[in-house]
Protein backbone atom coordinates (compact mmCIF):
# COMPACT_ATOMS: atom_id res chain seq x y z
CA UNK A 1 0.00 0.00 0.00
CA UNK A 2 1.37 3.40 -0.89
CA UNK A 3 2.58 5.89 1.69
CA UNK A 4 1.58 9.04 -0.16
CA UNK A 5 0.34 12.11 1.67
CA UNK A 6 -3.07 13.72 1.13
CA UNK A 7 -4.19 17.32 1.39
CA UNK A 8 -7.51 16.78 3.17
CA UNK A 9 -7.20 13.46 4.99
CA UNK A 10 -6.04 15.03 8.28
CA UNK A 11 -8.84 17.60 8.14
CA UNK A 12 -11.42 14.86 7.66
CA UNK A 13 -9.97 12.99 10.63
CA UNK A 14 -10.24 16.12 12.76
CA UNK A 15 -13.83 16.66 11.62
CA UNK A 16 -14.75 13.07 12.40
CA UNK A 17 -13.31 13.29 15.93
CA UNK A 18 -15.00 16.65 16.56
CA UNK A 19 -18.42 15.31 15.54
CA UNK A 20 -17.88 12.19 17.62
CA UNK A 21 -16.99 14.18 20.73
CA UNK A 22 -20.00 16.45 20.27
CA UNK A 23 -22.33 13.48 20.00
CA UNK A 24 -20.87 11.74 23.04
CA UNK A 25 -20.17 14.64 25.41
CA UNK A 26 -22.31 17.66 24.59
CA UNK A 27 -25.56 16.19 23.34
CA UNK A 28 -26.48 13.06 25.39
CA UNK A 29 -27.67 14.97 28.46
CA UNK A 30 -30.49 16.70 26.58
CA UNK A 31 -33.70 15.03 25.47
CA UNK A 32 -35.62 16.95 22.79
CA UNK A 33 -39.31 16.89 21.89
CA UNK A 34 -40.94 17.99 18.64
CA UNK A 35 -44.70 18.06 18.09
CA UNK A 36 -45.50 16.74 14.62
CA UNK A 37 -48.41 17.87 12.44
CA UNK A 38 -49.00 14.23 11.50
CA UNK A 39 -48.71 10.82 13.12
CA UNK A 40 -45.77 8.50 12.56
CA UNK A 41 -45.78 4.74 13.15
CA UNK A 42 -44.73 3.80 16.71
CA UNK A 43 -44.04 7.36 17.92
CA UNK A 44 -47.37 9.03 17.04
CA UNK A 45 -47.47 12.83 16.86
CA UNK A 46 -44.80 13.54 19.49
CA UNK A 47 -41.18 12.98 18.50
CA UNK A 48 -38.84 12.52 21.48
CA UNK A 49 -35.13 11.96 20.86
CA UNK A 50 -31.73 12.47 22.39
CA UNK A 51 -29.84 15.45 21.01
CA UNK A 52 -26.86 13.19 20.30
CA UNK A 53 -28.81 11.62 17.46
CA UNK A 54 -28.36 14.85 15.51
CA UNK A 55 -24.57 14.61 15.63
CA UNK A 56 -23.75 10.92 15.61
CA UNK A 57 -25.07 10.01 12.10
CA UNK A 58 -22.74 12.66 10.66
CA UNK A 59 -19.79 10.59 11.88
CA UNK A 60 -21.00 7.75 9.65
CA UNK A 61 -21.06 10.11 6.68
CA UNK A 62 -17.46 11.01 7.45
CA UNK A 63 -16.67 7.29 7.69
CA UNK A 64 -18.29 6.59 4.32
CA UNK A 65 -16.36 9.38 2.63
CA UNK A 66 -13.06 8.31 4.17
CA UNK A 67 -13.49 4.66 3.19
CA UNK A 68 -14.70 5.48 -0.31
CA UNK A 69 -11.86 7.86 -1.15
CA UNK A 70 -8.91 6.68 0.97
CA UNK A 71 -9.73 3.03 1.67
CA UNK A 72 -10.47 0.88 4.70
CA UNK A 73 -7.00 1.05 6.27
CA UNK A 74 -6.99 4.84 6.46
CA UNK A 75 -10.58 4.88 7.70
CA UNK A 76 -9.47 2.36 10.35
CA UNK A 77 -6.85 4.80 11.59
CA UNK A 78 -9.51 7.52 11.91
CA UNK A 79 -11.81 5.18 13.86
CA UNK A 80 -8.99 4.46 16.31
CA UNK A 81 -8.34 8.19 16.63
CA UNK A 82 -12.01 8.70 17.50
CA UNK A 83 -11.93 5.79 19.94
CA UNK A 84 -8.91 7.24 21.72
CA UNK A 85 -10.50 10.69 21.82
CA UNK A 86 -13.66 9.32 23.45
CA UNK A 87 -11.63 7.43 26.09
CA UNK A 88 -9.52 10.50 26.86
CA UNK A 89 -12.50 12.87 26.99
CA UNK A 90 -14.42 10.49 29.26
CA UNK A 91 -11.43 10.20 31.60
CA UNK A 92 -10.92 13.97 31.70
CA UNK A 93 -14.62 14.55 32.39
CA UNK A 94 -14.39 12.28 35.43
CA UNK A 95 -11.27 14.09 36.62
CA UNK A 96 -13.00 17.47 36.34
CA UNK A 97 -16.11 16.18 38.10
CA UNK A 98 -14.16 14.78 41.05
CA UNK A 99 -11.77 17.69 41.56
CA UNK A 100 -12.83 19.49 44.77
CA UNK A 101 -14.71 22.72 43.98
CA UNK A 102 -13.41 25.91 45.54
CA UNK A 103 -15.63 27.20 48.36
CA UNK A 104 -14.59 30.74 47.38
CA UNK A 105 -16.41 30.51 44.07
CA UNK A 106 -20.09 31.33 44.73
CA UNK A 107 -21.34 29.73 41.51
CA UNK A 108 -19.85 26.31 42.32
CA UNK A 109 -22.98 25.39 44.30
CA UNK A 110 -24.89 25.49 41.02
CA UNK A 111 -22.06 24.67 38.61
CA UNK A 112 -20.85 21.43 40.24
CA UNK A 113 -24.24 19.63 40.08
CA UNK A 114 -24.71 20.85 36.51
CA UNK A 115 -21.31 19.49 35.44
CA UNK A 116 -22.07 16.17 37.11
CA UNK A 117 -25.43 15.99 35.35
CA UNK A 118 -24.13 16.86 31.88
CA UNK A 119 -20.78 15.04 31.87
CA UNK A 120 -21.22 12.35 34.52
CA UNK A 121 -23.06 9.65 32.58
CA UNK A 122 -23.57 6.29 34.26
CA UNK A 123 -20.92 3.65 33.71
CA UNK A 124 -23.34 1.55 31.66
CA UNK A 125 -24.03 4.36 29.21
CA UNK A 126 -20.33 5.22 28.89
CA UNK A 127 -19.31 1.61 28.30
CA UNK A 128 -22.20 1.02 25.90
CA UNK A 129 -21.35 4.14 23.90
CA UNK A 130 -17.66 3.25 23.54
CA UNK A 131 -18.24 -0.40 22.59
CA UNK A 132 -21.11 0.36 20.21
CA UNK A 133 -19.14 3.08 18.43
CA UNK A 134 -16.09 0.83 17.95
CA UNK A 135 -18.02 -2.14 16.59
CA UNK A 136 -20.52 -0.14 14.54
CA UNK A 137 -17.93 2.02 12.80
CA UNK A 138 -15.74 -0.91 11.87
CA UNK A 139 -18.76 -2.77 10.48
CA UNK A 140 -19.66 0.33 8.46
CA UNK A 141 -16.16 0.72 7.02
CA UNK A 142 -15.79 -3.00 6.26
CA UNK A 143 -19.14 -3.25 4.48
CA UNK A 144 -18.47 -0.04 2.54
CA UNK A 145 -15.08 -1.31 1.32
CA UNK A 146 -16.36 -4.79 0.44
CA UNK A 147 -19.38 -3.44 -1.42
CA UNK A 148 -17.13 -1.16 -3.45
CA UNK A 149 -15.27 -4.22 -4.70
CA UNK A 150 -18.48 -6.15 -5.38
CA UNK A 151 -20.05 -3.26 -7.32
CA UNK A 152 -16.82 -2.24 -9.08
CA UNK A 153 -17.17 1.25 -7.63
CA UNK A 154 -20.72 1.81 -8.88
CA UNK A 155 -23.89 2.66 -6.94
CA UNK A 156 -22.34 4.83 -4.24
CA UNK A 157 -25.79 5.49 -2.77
CA UNK A 158 -26.34 1.75 -2.31
CA UNK A 159 -23.01 1.37 -0.55
CA UNK A 160 -23.41 4.33 1.80
CA UNK A 161 -26.95 3.39 2.80
CA UNK A 162 -26.21 -0.34 2.95
CA UNK A 163 -23.14 0.09 5.14
CA UNK A 164 -25.06 2.48 7.40
CA UNK A 165 -27.94 0.04 7.76
CA UNK A 166 -25.56 -2.62 9.05
CA UNK A 167 -23.25 -0.32 11.01
CA UNK A 168 -26.00 1.64 12.74
CA UNK A 169 -27.98 -1.58 13.23
CA UNK A 170 -25.09 -3.17 15.11
CA UNK A 171 -24.47 0.08 17.00
CA UNK A 172 -28.07 0.24 18.20
CA UNK A 173 -28.25 -3.47 19.04
CA UNK A 174 -25.12 -3.13 21.18
CA UNK A 175 -25.74 0.27 22.79
CA UNK A 176 -29.33 0.12 24.04
CA UNK A 177 -29.28 -3.31 25.73
CA UNK A 178 -25.98 -2.59 27.49
CA UNK A 179 -27.09 0.89 28.57
CA UNK A 180 -30.73 0.35 29.48
CA UNK A 181 -31.67 -3.34 29.75
CA UNK A 182 -33.26 -3.86 33.15
CA UNK A 183 -33.79 -0.10 33.56
CA UNK A 184 -36.39 0.40 30.82
CA UNK A 185 -39.12 -2.10 30.16
CA UNK A 186 -38.62 -4.26 27.08
CA UNK A 187 -41.29 -2.50 24.99
CA UNK A 188 -39.76 0.93 25.61
CA UNK A 189 -36.28 -0.38 24.86
CA UNK A 190 -37.43 -1.85 21.57
CA UNK A 191 -39.33 1.27 20.48
CA UNK A 192 -36.44 3.63 21.29
CA UNK A 193 -33.92 1.32 19.62
CA UNK A 194 -36.03 1.04 16.48
CA UNK A 195 -36.80 4.74 16.23
CA UNK A 196 -33.21 5.88 16.76
CA UNK A 197 -31.94 3.36 14.23
CA UNK A 198 -34.48 4.59 11.67
CA UNK A 199 -33.65 8.23 12.44
CA UNK A 200 -29.91 7.69 11.91
CA UNK A 201 -30.42 5.84 8.65
CA UNK A 202 -32.80 8.58 7.47
CA UNK A 203 -30.05 11.17 8.06
CA UNK A 204 -27.75 9.11 5.83
CA UNK A 205 -30.40 8.95 3.10
CA UNK A 206 -31.15 12.68 3.24
CA UNK A 207 -27.43 13.53 3.17
CA UNK A 208 -26.69 11.28 0.17
CA UNK A 209 -26.42 14.20 -2.31
CA UNK A 210 -23.91 15.91 0.01
CA UNK A 211 -21.94 12.67 0.25
CA UNK A 212 -21.83 12.45 -3.56
CA UNK A 213 -20.55 16.03 -3.83
CA UNK A 214 -17.91 15.54 -1.12
CA UNK A 215 -16.69 12.22 -2.54
CA UNK A 216 -16.46 13.60 -6.07
CA UNK A 217 -14.59 16.73 -4.98
CA UNK A 218 -12.14 14.78 -2.82
CA UNK A 219 -11.40 12.19 -5.50
CA UNK A 220 -10.54 14.97 -7.93
CA UNK A 221 -8.53 17.00 -5.41
CA UNK A 222 -6.59 14.02 -4.04
CA UNK A 223 -6.38 12.10 -7.32
CA UNK A 224 -7.40 9.02 -5.36
CA UNK A 225 -10.17 6.43 -5.57
CA UNK A 226 -8.94 3.56 -3.44
CA UNK A 227 -10.02 -0.08 -3.88
CA UNK A 228 -9.28 -2.47 -1.01
CA UNK A 229 -8.22 -5.42 -3.16
CA UNK A 230 -5.22 -6.43 -1.03
CA UNK A 231 -6.25 -4.89 2.29
CA UNK A 232 -5.91 -6.72 5.58
CA UNK A 233 -9.31 -6.03 7.13
CA UNK A 234 -8.30 -6.66 10.72
CA UNK A 235 -9.44 -3.76 12.93
CA UNK A 236 -6.38 -4.26 15.16
CA UNK A 237 -3.84 -2.31 13.15
CA UNK A 238 -2.82 1.27 12.44
CA UNK A 239 -0.90 0.55 9.25
CA UNK A 240 -1.83 2.33 6.04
Amino acid sequence: MNARRYRYYDLLMAGFVAVLLCSNLIAPAKVCQVDLPFALPVVGTVLVFGAGNIFFPISYIFGDILTEVYGYARARKVIWAGFGAIIFATFMAQVIIHLPPSPREPFNDVLQPAIELVFGGTWRIVVASIIAFWIGDFVNAYVMARMKLLTAGRFLWMRTIGSTLLGQGVDSLVFYPIAFFGIWNTDTLFVVLLFNFAFKVAVEVVMTPVTYLAVGALKRAENEDFYDRDTDFTPFSLRD
